[in-house]
């Protein structure tokens, strides 16, 4: 059945009005009529099946019939990413938000290779993520701000995996022997690398865990997607 992600409470008996968008998908490119079923989620109200009452061509509505999922505990896992370059990020949050992640929180460093990017599209992209993957909330994704900051807000609640290709740290699920599942962070820096001074800065802060993704040298995005896997793997959601 298709999913729609609305920013509209959701409630039994309620009726909402589609912002004009998804009015023309629902009815126009997925051919769905007055009486067909969706099921809607908002991130805080759970799953809720509808049914189209309306669809004309510019105002579509839907009526609330019944929960058919409740809305689970937010998860614990945060990725801090490194700007790259538009493609590889847009891979990396529509597969991060198929990976289980929580929050995205983007940042810049001394040797980030792109300076902006559009958030209203990665913010679509995640929605349309969180669709297709029956995932019940969307992660928050954070504009871009300079790396030290955005890890004094202690992401992850304060422990953090940063990714370190310098050759002196151990494999990621060895660095992860001795941890407890619960709110973590993942660090992954641009294509390339931390500097010297941000390694020996990352290092010196309590609760990072420094570890390697191998021996190769990894795309940004690859890097990503592989420690995502490895710590949902060895500690998160994956384990249930």
């Amino acid at each position: 059945m298709i999913r729609l992600f609305v920013a509209n409470d959701l409630s039994e008996g309620g009726e909402i009005v589609l912002p004009e968008t998804q009015g023309r998908y629902l009815t126009q490119v997925m051919r769905r009529g007055p009486g067909d079923e969706v099921l809607l989620f908002n991130g805080r109200d759970g799953e809720w099946r509808a049914r189209i009452a309306t669809a004309g061509k510019r105002v579509t509505t839907l009526a609330l019939v019944d929960q058919t999922r409740v809305q689970p505990p937010l998860g614990g896992l945060v990725l801090v990413m490194a700007l790259v370059k538009r493609t590889p990020l847009e891979t990396v949050v529509a597969k991060a938000v198929e990976l289980g992640v929580a929050e995205i929180r983007l940042v810049t460093t001394e040797r980030t290779n792109a300076d902006h990017t559009r958030i209203d599209r990665l913010e679509a992209i995640a929605a349309e993520a969180a669709e297709q993957t029956g995932r019940l909330d969307v992660p928050r994704i954070h504009p871009p701000e300079p790396l030290l900051m955005a890890l004094d807000t202690g992401p992850g609640g304060g422990r953090l995996i940063y990714c370190d290709e310098a050759g002196d740290a151990p494999p990621l699920l060895e660095a992860l022997g001795g941890q407890t599942p619960g709110p973590m962070a993942v660090l992954i820096g641009p294509e390339g690398g931390f500097s010297a001074s941000e390694r020996a800065g990352l290092r010196s802060r309590s609760g990072v865990i420094a570890a390697s993704l191998g021996p190769r040298i990894l795309r940004a995005d690859t890097a990503a997607l592989s420690a995502l896997t490895l710590v949902q793997a060895a500690l998160g959601d994956w384990r249930t």
